[in-house]
Formats: structure tokens, C-alpha cells, sequence
């Protein structure tokens, strides 16, 4: 929604320009007033009619960011991971964190002199409870940018709310390859891995461990995080390894018995147990596989790795398990970033991070360094900053975002189950294999229909 698009004229109130100053990060300096044309020196555009809820969303000392989590339902403990991620950002932008001064430098004490507020709604992964808690944000504390997801169903939802009132989204955890593809949209920006990157990844590994002309049998959540993801492990692995989809067990979110799926796929003949269930599906369609006794005698691959998982099934059944990963821990012996952060999370909360607590710290601080540089709360501007492409410091390396789909450039983390008598600590549930470089696995970014639209 654009709300006043009637052009400024001698009629707009000085009340009314000071407030734009303020919103776009400008000085009251920098104000020149001459006849109807009104520019601001502290930004790159002309004076803006108000869009979104810019500019009386930060025309305060505060901005507001809403998030939408499913803190109950089959994705509640992902969903409360990536919220810890959240708080701790948000702690960070405010205090002017040395972690999170590495990724947004310009950051001090809060942004462009406003501390951030984060408010919170339980999503429940629901696409429509995520878009009406959004808007009771909009309507009540005119929140500046909106996050949360876990469901790419929900992302894919916000996407389209985002883009149509004119509030920036970062997309929290989204496997699907529409949320950057087909549902692409101006508005939003997804900074993890998705299914297309995460099967160029792990697939070579697959027919490298296991050969060529597998049978696969592949578990299927039935929304478009599943059947994108399916799709692209199955057009990787039969492509490239001669591999065969024997059966594909397609299931409802939230599923709580899968003896149907599991006894179809012990008819099936497979080898292999593609496992794209993600949250407490994973956990238990991995335990009922156990109990069935399909694994370990066939293999069990998970291709997008779920925060949790070993922890919630016991390490004896993610043992030598293969997953593709956006974060692990250990690679803070990696990169001096991660280890910042690993560390400030620890601390605070008492565990290692997993990779929803990580990806959701790191879409705050990639938006804290966006403003910073772009000097203002305004949407155009900040995503024209994104669209810069400019490398940044992160927690896997220097990343960028394309300007084409919003898709960050980054790696996937390929990780091995350990056993129990392999690990080092209490925590210690994955071996880092191999961090494949991001650029070689993306797809071109018309390839998935995505046509961002106007910026205003």
C-alpha cells in the first residue's frame, strides 16, 4: 500500500518536512526549501511522498521490525531459535557490537541514531496468521521491515504482503526455490541456502559415497519448500548420477504417523531415503524409519539440514548421515566472524547456535549495514543498497546479494552425522565435510521466473 502519492508542493507543512528529514537519516541542515522543490542533501533521491509506513515509521528515537515466528506447531523449535538470533542482533545494533560492527561498520549505538525494537507474534508456520500479525504491526506500530518465516509457505506469503505495502522483508528460514525464484519480489531479500543451491551441493557427494544408478526413495512436506526441493535433488541426481526416483511420499505438514509413506517405501526397492521433511516432521519420520527398520540398511540423507534435528533424534540415528547445511558451529574455527558469534550466542543463551539462530542474526545485521550506508529508512533507498552487490564480512566468509532475485552469494556447509563416540562434547552432533563456494551452485536468476517488480 502507497499512501499520498500527490506530489510535494508549497502546501506541504514544515511539521511535515522535518519529519522526513529526521525518517531519511537527513539533518535538519539539510533541508533547502526553494518554491515548490524540496531536496534533501543526506540522500541520494529528491524529497519522497509517504509509501509504506515511511515516513512516520521512523520519525521517532525508535524503529520497529515485527516478527511472525511459529513459536507453536511442527516448526516452534526452529522457530524459537531463529528468534534468539533476532534478540541478539537487535541487542547488538543497539549497544554498537563489535560482531556486529564487522558486517555493518557505520553501525554506533542503534541506527542512524534510533534504537531498534523488535515486536513479536506467533505465526504457528500458518501463511495466513503470518500476513495478519504483519498487518497488526503495520496498523499499530508502524513497523519498518517485517521477518519470520521457517515455512517457505509463509515466506512466499509475505513476500507478496510486502511487496504490495511497501515494507521491507527478510525472509528468516525459506528452503524453497520460488521464495527467490518465481515469488521473487522487490521487497524481500533471503540470505540462507535453498533447495536448488543445497542439491549442487550435496549431490556430488551423494554419488560419490553411495555411486551412481541409485534407487531413491524421497519424503516430501506437500508445499513448495518440499516439491522445489525434491525437484532439484531429482534432477541433480538423476542428471548426474543415473540415479531413480523409485517412489516420492508426499505428506501434510504436521504429519505425526508416516507408517503408510515408510511401508510404501520399504516396497519400493530404494536404497536411499531422500528426507526433505523439515521441524518435528523430520524428527519423526527419522525415528519411525528407525523403528520400521529401513535405515540404516537403506541410507538416510537429509538435503536441507533442520536446527535441532540430532539433538531431538539422538546422535545414534543422524550417524553418517549426509545434509547439506547453511551453518555449523565449528566453523568458527574457520572464520574469525563465526567464532564472534558463536561465542556472543553462547553466552547469552547457554547452547551452540544452529544455523536459524545464525541466518536470522545475519539478516539483521546485512539490513543494520544496508541503512548505515544507505543513510535512511527509506525502502528505495536501503533496497538500492542492497542491489549494490557490494562483498561483506559474514559468519561463512564474503557473501553478496545479486541484484537480479535478492539471493545472497553464499556457501553451503556440507556436514556427516558423528556417533555418539565421536563426539567431542555434549554438542559435537556434525562433522564440517566441505564449504562449496555459493556462485558455481546458483542457477541463472531468470531461470526460476523471477521478475522483481517497481520499487514504488
Amino acid at each position: 500500500m502507497i499512501v499520498g502519492k500527490t506530489p510535494f508542493s508549497r502546501s506541504m507543512s514544515r511539521r511535515r518536512l522535518l519529519r522526513q528529514a529526521v525518517a531519511t537519516g537527513a539533518g535538519l541542515g539539510a533541508l533547502s526549501v526553494g518554491g515548490p522543490r524540496v531536496d534533501f542533501v543526506g540522500s541520494a533521491f529528491a524529497a519522497q511522498p509517504p509509501m509504506g509506513t515511511w515516513p512516520d515509521g521512523s520519525s521517532g528515537s525508535t524503529v520497529n521490525i515485527g516478527a511472525a515466528v511459529p513459536r507453536t506447531g511442527p516448526y516452534a523449535v526452529q522457530g524459537e531459535d531463529e528468534l534468539k538470533g533476532m534478540q541478539l542482533a537487535v541487542e547488538h545494533i543497539n549497544n554498537g557490537d563489535p560482531v556486529i560492527r564487522k558486517i555493518a561498520p557505520k553501525v554506533t549505538k542503534g541506527l542512524l541514531g534510533k534504537q531498534v525494537t523488535l515486536l513479536v507474534a506467533d505465526s504457528g508456520a500458518k501463511p495466513n496468521d503470518a500476513v495478519q500479525e504483519q498487518q497488526t504491526f503495520i496498523n499499530q506500530n508502524k513497523i519498518i521491515a517485517m521477518t519470520g518465516s521457517t515455512s517457505s509457505a509463509v515466506a512466499v506469503a509475505l513476500n507478496k504482503f510486502a511487496e504490495r505495502e511497501k515494507i521491507l522483508y527478510l525472509v528468516a528460514i525459506s528452503g524453497s526455490n520460488d521464495t527467490t525464484g518465481k515469488d521473487c519480489v522487490r521487497y524481500s531479500f533471503r540470505q540462507c541456502f535453498y533447495g536448488e543451491t543445497a542439491a549442487n551441493a550435496i549431490g556430488p557427494v551423494l554419488v560419490k559415497t553411495y555411486g551412481k544408478n541409485k534407487k531413491a526413495a524421497f519424503m516430501t512436506p506437500d508445499y513448495t519448500y518440499g516439491h522445489t526441493v525434491t525437484k532439484s535433488m531429482n534432477d541433480y541426481l538423476s542428471k548426474n548420477g543415473g540415479w531413480t526416483q523409485v517412489t516420492n511420499q508426499v505428506s501434510p505438514l504436521g504429519t505425526q504417523d508416516f507408517s503408510q509413506y515408510l511401508t510404501n517405501i520399504a516396497n519400493s526397492g530404494a536404497e536411499v531415503i531422500i528426507n526433505v521433511n523439515w521441524g518435528r516432521d523430520a524428527v519423526l519420520s527419522i525415528q519411525q524409519a528407525k523403528q520400521f527398520g529401513l535405515t540404516p540398511k537403506m541410507k538416510m540423507v537429509v538435503p536441507y539440514q533442520i536446527p535441532f534435528l540430532a539433538k531431538e533424534t539422538g546422535p545414534e540415528l543422524t550417524e553418517g548421515v549426509l545434509a547439506a547445511t547453511d551453518f555449523w558451529w565449528t566453523l568458527e574455527d574457520k572464520y574469525p566472524l563465526a567464532k564472534m558469534f558463536v561465542e556472543a550466542f553462547d553466552k547469552k543463551y547457554g547452547y551452540k547456535p544452529e544455523w536459524g539462530a545464525n541466518n536470522a542474526y545475519m539478516q539483521f545485521a546485512i539490513w543494520a549495514r544496508m541503512v548505515s550506508e544507505a543513510g535512511s529508512f527509506y525502502p528505495p533507498d536501503v533496497i538500492r543498497q542492497y542491489e549494490k552487490g557490494e562483498k561483506f564480512d559474514s559468519t561463512v566468509g564474503d557473501v553478496h546479494f545479486r541484484p537480479e532475485d535478492h539471493q545472497l552469494v553464499r556457501p553451503v556447509v556440507i556436514v556427516r552425522g558423528k556417533s555418539p563416540k565421536e563426539m567431542k562434547n555434549k554438542e559435537d552432533y556434525w562433522e564440517v565435510l566441505e564449504v562449496v563456494p555459493g556462485a558455481p551452485l546458483m542457477q541463472k536468476p531468470d531461470a526460476f521466473g523471477c521478475k522483481l517488480g517497481d520499487y514504488v
